[in-house]
């Protein structure tokens, strides 16, 4: 008798199915997901374009506008651990329906705020929404993608940089035709869309009962492993840049460097225009050749070219230097979201990415603030250029880990 004759079929080891980041159960998932992170995205990123409007509308300054910012960012740092906590206790499921549907009710608020303390409570209100749904969509994409997952991760963080790009076209066409509130009950209403979606399409059943937060245990996984706790430290240099270029790149391109407003929206929407194309890209060669290698290239690159846009003059060279910026920045995401996912046990993975993302979210969170505070002293090229040193920084420090490392 032969060994395949022996052997009982369920011994036989089933074949994985095979991946695809863009048909079967898990295609599909990663799509919708994904577009939900696109609606959430976009619908934040809406602000910094309108920002000039929001001030002179609400007569308050660019501190107090990059404090609103701020508040937005800082209450979606302090729900990532939670997050990912709750939807490894829970199911993703439940995490990102009643996200979509809490940072719609957000929208809404934001498209009645005719005063600051109005409008600082819609930010905080999106912040929470926005704030429950990223890990939880992480850890889901990261379930269903094993041999692909950075290429996944590519395609699920490019969402987000379309609708960044889509918000910027939005932002030129509000500021020409109606106020700035205009466009977020539309945006409210897509998200709902998505939550139903969701809700028919994944198979996890909604679970609710009370999950301990457990921060300390999570805080002692973290604390000892070395490599993570650089990776997150890498990671703060830059969030804190991200968010202070999502914040104030618009005002920047306006005020210090004497671009109209359609040419300043347009070089705020090539950061996530150039991002889509980068990431799937910066994915694929993480996979290939080594995550922290490429990250450490990635944004060494984005800080050299931030410090030419800092020095560049006339409309050629500001929007050339505004793309290779973004062409740098937005390579370190999805190599590196995949590299915290690779180094957390499984058990723990969406509780772990949720406290990574709480700390470097949270610093990087501070980032408007601090451009809006020295920007209303000494002006915006004076505060761009600290964000240079920051990113060089996680450039050598990412470097310094990958030297004899396997990832």
């Amino acid at each position: 008798m032969s060994e395949q004759t022996a052997g009982a079929p369920e011994a036989e080891a089933e074949p994985k199915p095979q991946e695809s980041l863009v048909s079967g159960h898990g295609g599909r998932l990663l799509l919708l997901v994904s577009f939900g992170w696109f609606v959430v995205q976009g619908g934040r990123l809406l602000l910094p374009p309108l920002l000039p409007e929001v001030i002179a509308d609400l007569n308050i300054s660019a501190a107090a506008a990059g404090v609103a910012l701020t508040t937005l960012w800082g209450v979606y740092a302090l729900l990532q651990y939670p997050s990912g906590r709750l939807s490894d206790q829970l199911s993703r499921r439940a995490l990102l329906v009643g996200a979509l549907l809490l940072a719609a009710g957000g929208y809404v608020l934001l498209s009645t705020a005719v005063v600051y303390p109005l409008f600082l409570l819609a930010c905080a209100v999106i912040g929470l929404g926005a704030g429950l749904y990223p890990t939880a969509a992480r850890a889901l994409v990261s379930d269903r993608f094993e041999t692909k997952r950075a290429a996944a991760f590519g395609v699920h963080t490019a969402s987000g940089d379309i609708g960044g790009a889509a918000a910027a076209g939005v932002a030129v066409v509000v500021v020409a035709t109606a106020v700035w509130r205009a466009p977020f009950v539309p945006v409210a209403a897509v998200l709902v869309g998505v939550a139903v979606g969701l809700h028919r399409l994944s198979r996890e059943p909604y679970e609710v009962r009370r999950v301990g937060l457990d921060v300390r245990g999570a805080v002692s996984r973290l604390s000892g492993n070395r490599r993570v706790g650089v990776l997150v430290l890498a990671y703060c240099g830059f969030a804190f840049a991200w968010q202070s270029s999502t914040g104030f790149l618009p005002l920047f391109l306006r005020e210090a460097k004497g671009l109209s407003p359609a040419l300043a929206s347009g070089g705020f929407a090539a950061l996530f225009v150039v991002g889509a194309a980068v990431k799937p890209v910066a994915g694929r060669l993480g996979d290939r050749h080594g995550k922290a290698g490429v990250a450490s290239a990635g944004v060494g690159f984005g800080a050299l070219a931030l410090a030419a846009l800092l020095l560049a003059e006339g409309r050629v060279a500001v929007l050339g230097a505004t793309v290779l910026y973004a062409a740098g920045l937005m390579s370190f995401p999805p190599v590196m979201q995949s590299f915290l996912m690779d180094a957390f046990p499984d058990a723990s993975m969406g509780a772990d990415l949720g406290l990574a993302r709480t700390t470097y979210i949270g610093v990087g969170a501070l980032g408007p603030t601090y451009v809006g505070f020295v920007a209303d002293r000494a002006g915006y090229v004076v505060a761009f250029a600290g964000v240079v040193g920051l990113l060089a920084t996680a450039a050598v420090v990412v470097a310094v880990l990958s030297r004899g490392a396997k990832d």
